[in-house]
């Protein structure tokens, strides 16, 4: 431990930055002075021998009064109590009253410790014990704050270093496991898609050589960036800042200690910091809030995202449009829309990717299977860990996938998307329903790509997000699920033959879709078994089977139908012809979520070959082509639902009457999904035991409404009978000729 240590004659104010760190021709300030929006523009001019007898009778001092430089609106009445050290420069200064919710205080600086900063416009500056090394913009309020400086060689939260500095001096997010063998180094404006493209990918080491040299070139390198609090930001009974850039239109408000971050916030998006927060090592995207005595060391928060109550983050990528509370998040990569709301909630080791919910009690990878701490857990969109339910490394999800209530014993690796999973204890086995969302919940499921695309407040959508629970990724997991479901269930059917084992896999897949396509429900007695799901030798007893197969199928017309429908009604005047040259072509069947943003694998492969061979040549040109793929994936989409709509309908071309079927299976099926909507809500409100807490009927209905109240099943069926009457206009459209 370094010891205190005194200096005589030597200024408090000079020398921040060492003179083997300043370029030639240039002073100490040169940085400074760049950072500085009005040093260029300002007329400073020295202290009058009047402003200066002024300001010592009303108790200020100064190392030096011909280093404190100000503008020639300057009040130096408004100056008590204060002392200056280096040089300091203070903008125009007029008596005046700054407002901030029920806070208001007079300009000027008051009872205040200031070395070497610049003060801008009509700032309020109250009793700040230490404020060293800072450029405060206009209209600030800074008040009752023990200490706010910046070290010579600040990085601001970024994993950069600074000339001079030794490679283990640089920051790292060790993310998606413990062992630091994924680990990123975090940067101002760095995306999910960014951490995930750096974690994922570290067998290619062209990549990983490059996006190290982007990150660091990213930034200038030389020492004596100064901090900065953004134009019209509230720091107010804080304790220590350091090393802290703050965007503008921030509030901070009793925080213990920040350090080594940068706190993005402007107009349209401010952030906010609150009560007993202590951050470390991060970077805070627009329109963040943390508060309420959240711990976080080595971070990032994507924009509109939130910790509070508690909350614990490290080594952890937060995405955009996520809410973390009382809970205990560590070494994580996750997606955009995340919600952990829950003080004995745990995560760790983990891909989360997005729109995704933690309930209470919910452990996922808290217990190692071994002395090693390199597991993970991957988990596809709309991940759902139930009541206390816990799960061990290393699984992997498909997406929308539940968890029942239960400690789940061996690591999982689940196929099928929009199951339910159950723990049986009693019956020594796992239980697996596949589509449970689409038969069982459809209220949840529509209601949470609404909900997440309503939250979506962001005015910089910088991270392309796709919401809807059918999309490319979900789509291609339905037809392998089917796939799957078909397999198992012919061995099922053909279970106890002599000649089963001689059988090929084709042979035992005809007979499961023989049995899950046609009239007759599936024998009672039949068990369908999952395969290779869970490390362990207990059986995976596969649920509704003949009922999920048909779901999955109704899920990929309803894909098909829904987004061909759109293209139609968007180009009414499109013939068939051309619609099957356009969008024909062979399936894209592998799809990569970067960070929310799908995209083609073979697109993103060619993206990791411009980055490592140098063709993008910064961050903002990987986010440049991010932004072109995303373009790009409204047209992939349309192609992936023309293929599906080839292969569940058996049809090389889309012609009047495959057309005509088409558009009436999707009028059926969203007919089907605003019923269902209804009715798996209305379960919630004939639940008796739901009713018991109520004396009466209309105690109920006043409490909570009814389920022909509810808003959103009536925004599905509004949504539904437009999308209807789109139907039949292009039926009618369609219905008289080939064209």
């Amino acid at each position: 431990m370094e010891n205190v240590k005194i200096i005589f004659h030597d200024n408090i104010g000079e020398n921040f930055l060492p003179p083997e760190f300043i370029p030639e021709g240039e002073d100490e300030y040169y940085l400074r002075n760049r950072q500085n929006r009005q040093s260029s523009t300002a007329r400073w001019r020295q202290l009058s021998s009047r402003e200066i007898e002024i300001l010592v009778s009303a108790g200020n001092s100064a190392e030096d009064w011909s280093r404190v430089l100000v503008k020639d609106e300057f009040d130096p009445n408004l100056i008590r109590h204060s002392s200056f050290y280096g040089l300091v420069r203070i903008g125009r200064l007029r008596k005046a009253v700054l407002r901030h919710h029920d806070l208001s205080l007079p300009t000027g600086i008051v009872g205040s410790m200031i070395v070497s900063s610049d003060i801008g416009d009509d700032c309020s500056i109250h009793n700040v014990h230490y404020l060293s090394h800072y450029i405060v913009e206009e209209r600030c309020i800074i008040s009752n704050v023990d200490e706010m400086s910046t070290t010579n060689h600040a990085k601001f939260g970024n994993g950069i270093l600074k000339e001079g500095e030794p490679e283990k001096d640089r920051v790292w997010l060790d993310i998606m496991n413990e062992t630091g063998s994924r680990q990123v180094m975090p940067f101002d404006g760095m995306l999910p898609a960014d951490a995930y493209l750096w974690a994922k990918y570290r067998d290619d080491e062209a990549l990983q050589r490059k996006l190290g040299e982007l990150t660091q070139s990213r930034f200038d390198h030389h020492r004596g960036y100064y901090g900065v609090i953004g134009s019209q930001s509230v720091i107010k009974t804080s304790r220590i800042l350091k090393d802290v850039k703050v965007g503008p239109h921030c509030y901070i408000k009793g925080a213990n200690k920040l350090k080594n971050l940068t706190i993005n916030s402007s107009p349209g998006e401010p952030s906010q910091i609150g009560e007993g927060v202590e951050l470390v090592n991060g970077i805070i995207g627009y329109g963040c809030h943390v508060f309420y005595g959240c711990k976080a060391v080595r971070f990032i928060l994507g924009d509109n995202s939130h910790l509070k109550y508690g909350a614990r983050l490290i080594n952890s990528f937060l995405g955009d449009n996520s809410t973390v509370s009382c809970c205990e998040v560590l070494n994580n990569l996750i997606f955009p829309a995340h919600e952990q709301h829950h003080n004995n909630s745990f995560l760790i080791a983990s891909v989360v990717m997005g729109q995704s919910n933690m309930a209470a009690g919910a452990t996922v990878g808290s217990n190692h299977n071994s002395r090693a701490n390199d597991n993970e857990v991957v988990a596809g969109r709309g991940f759902w860990p139930g009541l206390a339910s816990s799960i061990k490394h290393s699984s992997r999800f498909a997406s929308y996938t539940l968890l029942a209530k239960g400690a789940y014993p061996a690591e999982l690796n689940i196929p099928l998307p929009f199951s339910l999973l159950n723990n049986n204890e009693s019956a020594g086995s796992l239980e697996v329903m596949p589509a449970f969302w689409w038969m069982h919940n459809m209220y949840a499921l529509v209601r949470n790509s609404w909900k997440f695309k309503k939250r979506d407040i962001r005015d910089r959508k910088l991270q392309h997000i796709e919401f809807d629970y059918l999309a490319p990724d979900t789509v291609e997991e339905i037809v392998q699920a089917r796939s799957l479901l078909a397999l198992w269930t012919g061995k099922a059917a053909l279970q106890g033959e002599a000649s089963m084992e001689k059988k090929e896999e084709a042979e035992i897949l005809e007979k499961g879709l023989q049995l899950l396509e046609g009239e007759a429900p599936l024998p009672q007695e039949m068990v369908i078994l999952g395969e290779n799901m869970e490390k362990s030798r207990r059986p995976v007893l596969l649920l509704k089977v003949k009922e999920a197969y048909s779901s999955y199928g109704q899920m990929l017309r309803y894909y098909a139908g829904k987004n061909l429908s759109r293209y139609l009604n968007e180009n009414p005047d499109t013939p068939l012809n051309q619609v099957n040259r356009e969008l024909g072509g062979q399936r894209a069947t592998a799809w990569a979520n970067l960070g929310g943003q799908l995209m083609k694998e073979e697109d993103l492969a060619i993206l990791r070959e411009e980055i490592g061979s140098g063709a993008l040549t910064s961050w903002t040109e990987i986010h440049r082509r991010y932004d072109e793929l995303w373009e790009k994936y409204s047209r992939d989409k349309l192609q992936h639902a023309y293929s599906i709509f080839q292969l569940i309908y058996k049809q090389q071309e889309l012609d009047l009457s495959s057309l005509i079927r088409l558009l009436k299976d999707a009028s059926e099926i969203q007919s089907f999904i605003s019923e269902q909507v209804y009715r798996s809500r209305k379960k919630d409100h004939d639940n008796p035991f739901r009713r018991a807490t109520y004396r009466s009927d209309a105690e109920m209905q006043a409490a909570i409404g009814t389920v022909e109240d509810n808003s959103f099943v009536h925004l599905v069926r509004e949504e539904t009978e437009q999308f209807q009457k789109t139907l039949s206009k292009l039926i009618d459209t369609y219905g008289g000729s080939i064209r």
